[in-house]
């Protein structure tokens, strides 16, 4: 294989993850080309995620260009991945992971006063935000990341909701006026990461990827997805998980909270085993749930 091809949805910041795997993949001496693809994430805007279904949007159709051999890598933020790979890929590569935390940009939570509108599409967030906030009008928001933060400030809106890693990556740090706390507002499962898929027979590319990958964001990724793996949902359910590597030991900790904010149940546990981890945390917050006390979660069993 003389060049390899990354699938990578068209958007600013998707371009730029896709050129930070290329510039990775240089370093260690392999030469890569970019095949930008269009999503029915990108062109359905006027949809919120939730109704699109959420996680997946954004990946199938790159997906599908790595099974069909149109490409030999799928690269996405690991935030927009399902939890499980489709027929015949398997997730192989999470190259160093950026801060995985939430920020408000435009105005402070305590810089918001009663009844101020924060833009989100997300559910988690919405749902965090109304849990330490009631009084907020969170409103619906979509569109690539330059149009959403352009939001904050604008027909109404005070303040909006990002990704940390997203304004690192577009050099858009300095417009943070809040990174929430992620013992509070626990992020999206995979945030701040990229994850590269790949053919389970391609054995070329599966060698080349694990030249960048990072061990510890792997396994941290992989504890999360697991957790969400064994709840069943997606990013249209609200829910989080961030794990980090201590001692010698990885901690997961995680959310679920009901749709309006109103209750929620949190727990962090300690092991070796990132898969055991996933599935643990999982199970002991729907344990502590308690079947259908959280509003949205009558289904979750």
């Amino acid at each position: 294989m003389s060049v390899l091809r990354l699938a990578t949805r068209r958007s600013p910041l998707a371009l730029l993850q896709a050129t930070f795997v290329q510039t990775a993949l240089a370093v260690t001496g392999i030469t890569s080309e970019l095949v930008p693809i269009t999503t029915s994430g990108d062109t359905r805007l006027d949809v919120p995620l939730s109704a699109l279904g959420g996680q997946g949007v954004f990946a199938v159709e790159i997906q599908r260009a790595v099974q069909r051999g149109d490409a030999d890598v799928a690269v996405h933020s690991a935030k927009d991945l399902p939890s499980t790979s489709p027929d015949g890929l398997m997730l192989t590569c999470v190259p160093q992971r950026l801060d995985p935390s939430d920020v408000l940009v435009g105005r402070s939570l305590a810089g918001l006063g009663p009844g101020a509108t924060v833009a989100t599409g997300s559910p988690r967030r919405r749902a965090l935000l109304l849990e330490r906030r009631p009084d907020l009008r969170v409103v619906e928001l979509r569109g690539n990341m330059a149009a959403r933060l352009s939001s904050a400030g604008a027909n109404g809106v005070d303040a909006v909701v990002a990704a940390a890693a997203a304004l690192v990556r577009l050099g858009e740090s300095d417009r943070v006026a809040e990174r929430l706390d992620t013992t509070w507002f626990v992020p999206q499962v995979g945030q701040g990461a990229i994850a590269l898929e790949a053919r389970m027979d391609d054995l070329d590319t599966l060698l080349m990827l694990d030249g960048i990958n990072d061990e510890v964001a792997f396994a941290c990724v992989d504890a999360e997805r697991a957790f969400l793996r064994e709840l069943g949902v997606g990013c249209s359910i609200p829910a989080g998980a961030h794990a980090t590597l201590g001692d010698g030991a990885y901690s997961l900790s995680g959310v679920m909270i009901g749709v309006d904010g109103t209750k929620s149940v949190r727990a962090s546990i300690e092991g070796p085993n990132t898969q055991m981890l996933g599935t643990q945390l999982a199970i002991l917050l729907r344990d502590e749930m308690g079947g259908a006390a959280l509003p949205g979660w009558d289904n979750v069993s």
